[in-house]
């Protein structure tokens, strides 16, 4: 299969994870609202911080108010990590792909890309807001399992999957950082205790994952617990070890891994190496900060190995020598 056609794939993957896991991150900020009490209450800037696009905000809004934050998450098209923009990008990667996609996926996609363009003004307006990011991660889902149920287990499967799980396991790095990322202010603060079950609780339902978690743990919720859970539980399909796992098994069909195996061994060893009891919201950051480099380390291995040469980076990012970085930026192509 072309090197061009596996990467439209795997990007075609991405996207569609990170329209639903952008909507899952706006959901956490949204339903903390609804769940603490006023003056307690998160802000919305953190959020732009968290997907790497403060620049780009900065450059074209003056506040960071509510309404100015959630329309450049859901609705702005220069936004590239925007629900609308990521949208736009798998529909694009999948109207080149419809000799190897099934047409019943590419008309799913197609659909579902014109009914999230009429009902923005929905996802804009807090009392729908909800609604309108539940639909849209249901959509999501189906068009996701609509592919697993139809696609021929080749490379295009392979390369699918592969940018799923990479998208998903950097996506539920940053759903917890929503909680990290000092959302709340003076969070360590004893007034605000009585609250941060009520928070890590939204990490969980972001991600789909509180039945599991109890059902599994059998625990009250609690800092080390839910990062134990969310980051290398082997059995939850978002947790950050369980997908670096799903793209270790997809290595097994493709030549040439070699590159990517090693980034891929060095960040599973250090997820699965790393002390989380007793973490504090500084090292809960910093710990976040590393697996996103990580996670950017294994997407430049492919992208270096697999991908035609004018999509390679220039150098390839290894963890060691990304160490002075604060923020590893989202991979917008």
């Amino acid at each position: 299969m072309l090197a061009r056609t596996v990467e439209n794939v795997y990007w075609l993957a991405r996207y569609l994870e990170r329209a639903e896991n952008t909507a899952r991150l706006i959901s956490v900020n949204t339903q903390l609202l609804l769940d603490l009490p006023s003056g307690f209450a998160p802000g919305w800037l953190p959020l732009v911080n968290i997907t790497g696009s403060r620049a780009a905000f900065d450059s074209r809004y003056t506040r960071a108010e509510e309404h100015d934050v959630v329309h450049f998450l859901i609705a702005d098209r220069e936004n590239p990590g925007s629900i609308v923009s990521s949208l736009d990008m798998a529909r694009e990667n999948a109207r080149t792909l419809r000799d190897v996609l099934p047409a019943e996926a590419w008309e799913e996609l197609n659909r579902f890309f014109m009914q999230l363009s009429e009902e923005l003004p929905a996802g804009l307006n807090r009392r729908t807001r909800f609604d309108f990011l539940k639909r849209s991660i249901l959509m999501s889902q189906t068009l996701t399992g609509m592919l697993e149920g139809t696609m021929s287990r080749n490379d295009a499967h392979t390369f699918m999957m592969l940018g799923r799980n990479l998208e998903r396991a950097d996506m539920t790095s940053r759903i917890i950082d929503v909680r990290s990322a000092q959302l709340l202010i003076a969070a360590e603060a004893p007034e605000h205790h009585p609250f941060d079950t009520i928070q890590w609780m939204s990490v969980l339902r972001s991600l789909s994952g509180y039945e599991m978690y109890r059902l599994g743990r059998r625990a009250r919720v609690s800092r080390a617990d839910v990062l134990e859970f969310v980051l290398r539980d082997e059995q939850f399909p978002r947790a950050c070890l369980f997908c670096l796992r799903q793209i270790e098994l997809g290595l097994h069909a493709l030549p040439r891994s070699g590159a990517v195996r090693h980034a891929l061994l060095t960040a599973c060893r250090f997820l699965a190496g790393t002390a989380l009891e007793g973490l504090g919201q500084p090292e809960v950051h910093e710990l976040i900060d590393k697996v996103q480099l990580h996670i950017r380390a294994v997407h430049d291995s492919i992208a270096s190995t697999y991908f035609p040469q004018q999509s390679r980076p220039a150098t390839e990012m290894t963890v060691e020598r990304a160490q002075g970085v604060l923020r590893s930026l989202p991979l917008f192509r």
